[in-house]
């Protein structure tokens, strides 16, 4: 997410790549779509050509990074993508107002169709945006659109940086927490990640702090061990045994006092 005009063009990002060992622009459409050239006396030289859509998609790069490639789309000056909806913010204030911004997204490249929830795919998603944080200065948020989160930037390096190197799954961004029926608390966007999402039931879900640390410890272990099926037992942080639930639907995972 950039201020209106801070998008970065194809210049910035050739001087991104520029800077980067294993990041490489394996594709750009304007090799095959040449600029319009207008002569002196304003005859038209060359045109871009249109697609089947009648326009010219021109707006994007594919990325190559590690041997995975991921398409860019929505450079400046062509149009900003649009804006997915947020319901959740981490480290972002309260009063930007997010839809006026401009926005670039990023996502795995047609050769990786099928794939695009595989482990090493996702992981090698999100670096790639961590790179592209660390980079551009007035880049201002990362949505996140399976939980629905607007991340800062500062706090999207740090905790993705983390996760790479081995630490903790971020769970406080690449998902969220929200209140449920009857005062349950339940995660989003762990669905992403597992296919079902965690549901903390009263009484435990009372104090919504201590369930969210909670919820915070058990997506951690869920998206390392890929879920569960059936129930597991586990050690509350008060030392209280909980039991893990799978729903009748399959949907949740259900957590309650043993």
């Amino acid at each position: 997410m950039f201020a209106h005009g801070k998008r970065p063009d194809r210049s910035a990002l050739k001087a991104f790549v520029a800077g980067q060992s294993a990041i490489s622009i394996s594709h750009d459409p304007l090799a095959e779509y040449p600029v319009e050239l207008v002569s002196g006396d304003e005859e038209l030289v060359s045109k871009t050509p249109a697609n089947e859509n009648g326009d010219c998609p021109t707006n994007w790069v594919e990325l190559l990074c590690e041997g995975l490639a991921f398409d860019l789309k929505g450079l400046s000056p062509g149009e900003s993508v649009p804006i997915p909806s947020v319901r959740h913010r981490f480290d972002v204030d309260a009063g930007l107002d997010l839809g006026d911004h401009e926005a670039l997204v990023l996502v795995p490249g047609h050769h990786l169709a099928g794939g695009e929830r595989a482990v090493p795919v996702v992981k090698g998603l999100i670096g790639l945006a961590r790179d592209l944080v660390h980079n551009f200065e007035d880049l201002e948020a990362i949505i996140w659109p399976a939980s629905a989160s607007a991340i800062g930037p500062r706090f999207f390096e740090s905790v993705i940086t983390a996760w790479l190197d081995g630490g903790p799954f971020p769970a406080l961004g690449l998902t969220a927490f929200e209140e449920g029926e009857g005062g349950a608390l339940q995660s989003v966007g762990l669905d992403f990640w597992i296919d079902q999402e965690l549901l903390i039931e009263p009484p435990l879900s009372v104090d919504k702090i201590a369930a969210t640390r909670l919820g915070v410890r058990l997506v951690n272990q869920l998206v390392l061990v890929g879920g569960i099926d059936g129930s597991e037992r586990v050690v509350a942080p008060d030392g209280g045994r909980l039991v893990m639930r799978m729903s009748r639907n399959e949907r949740f995972i259900r957590v309650s006092r043993e």
